[in-house]
């Protein structure tokens, strides 16, 4: 997708002229290691990926929203003084959402009208809809010359996902899709919202992304059984630590010491969060010191303990995984996202990449009669003005 290609569509569907079209990006994630502890108040390790919404528009001189999806060929209208969800077409409800908690702080908007399209795959796990939301409140920011921070922006994105459409996000996919940086992953403390861009260097490495083209039916449901199993353990736990306000906040030491009051399946879900937030430290001190085959090792860590202990594997991920390990030069492999589907993140040696996609394409459609999508996936830098 291109500029010259959404400028063309936002003169042919609203007739007008685009010499005042304000057009932005915002990119999707994948997070290398750290995974369902952002809600949990824990540490993260994601990119920005080369791979974009792109949103193009104008201002209008009234209070109507006129919107054109290019990827769904649809188009949607409605007003802000009258917001309401919309059943028919849930991708609406990622803007409405947003444009909902910006009325909400009282923010001076008006109509507009929009066209948007991208390259993230819709349902992978590569957190196309916090793209979405973050272009979205990006381009109202400088659209209407909001004086909101990068941090608020963020937080109403996932306010916009929690309240409105429903879903139980941590911070993570908004934050990193905000404020990523080329070359670097972001290292984030979902507990305070400290962050630092911390440099990759991959020489001779690729960060390569496999997508089981699974529908992610149970992610959703799946999801917000886990935060609530998670939520409920802290509650048990405050009895013999009353400073607890998350899970985060509990030690491994203190887990092992009273994970006797939980039960066995909350046990293994608080197991994998906290052991994963130990993982996400030692693969930031990994990448400090430049030793990438231990943060392979701890990617690998992190997948056996997200099939066994927080369940949220399943079998064509497992066999994306095995497929991936079992060639020469891959030294980390791991499913990435809520579960259930989705992609794997690899990190490959960058001569046997060839390998490596036959491999995959070959042996992944052989065991479940689905055809894979491969992608390199560089760290690019979060949202911008075009």
């Amino acid at each position: 997708m291109n500029l010259k290609k959404i400028v063309d569509i936002y003169r042919n569907i609203f007739g007008k002229e685009s010499k005042n079209l304000l057009t932005v990006s915002a990119p999707g994630r994948i997070n290398l290691i750290g995974e369902h502890t952002d809600y949990n108040g824990g540490f993260v390790l994601p990119i920005a990926i080369d791979r974009n919404i792109y949103m193009a528009g104008a201002k209008r001189n009234d209070r109507i929203i006129r919107i054109y999806s290019i990827d769904y060929d649809q188009n949607v209208q409605f007003d802000l003084d009258s917001i309401r969800f919309n059943k028919e077409k849930m991708w609406v409800n990622y803007i409405a959402g947003v444009l909902k908690s910006l009325l909400e702080i009282n923010a001076d908007i008006s109509g507009a009208d929009i066209v948007f399209g991208g390259d993230i795959p819709e349902g992978a796990g590569l957190s196309s809809s916090a793209a979405l939301e973050v272009a979205t409140v990006y381009f109202f920011k400088i659209l209407f010359d909001l004086e909101i921070s990068s941090i608020e922006m963020i937080k109403l994105c996932q306010k916009a996902e929690n309240k409105f459409v429903g879903v139980n996000c941590g911070i993570m996919d908004q934050f990193v899709s905000m404020l990523g940086e080329k070359d670097h992953a972001l290292f984030l403390d979902c507990k305070n919202l400290s962050y630092e861009n911390i440099l990759l260097k991959l020489e001779g490495f690729n960060v390569v992304v496999c997508n089981t083209n699974l529908k992610r039916e149970l992610a959703g449901s799946e999801y917000n059984k886990r935060r609530a199993t998670c939520e409920k353990a802290v509650s048990s736990l405050k009895r013999f630590l009353p400073q607890i306000g998350m899970l985060r906040d509990v030690s491994i030491e203190e887990f092992e010491k009273y994970k006797y009051v939980l039960d066995k399946v909350a046990q293994k879900r608080c197991k994998h969060v906290l052991y994963e937030n130990r993982r996400v430290l030692d693969a930031v001190n990994a990448l400090g010191r430049n030793d990438i085959l231990e943060f392979g090792r701890l990617m690998n860590e992190s997948h056996k303990s997200l099939k066994k202990d927080y369940e949220v594997s399943c079998s064509e991920l497992d066999i994306m995984v095995d497929i991936a390990r079992s060639i020469n030069g891959v030294i980390g492999a791991r499913m990435t996202g809520g579960g259930f589907g989705g992609c794997t993140v690899n990190i490959v040696k960058k001569e046997v990449l060839d390998k490596f996609f036959r491999a995959v394409n070959k042996e992944y459609e052989k065991r479940t009669s689905i055809k894979p999508g491969i992608y390199i996936c560089n760290p690019e830098n979060g949202s911008r003005r075009l």
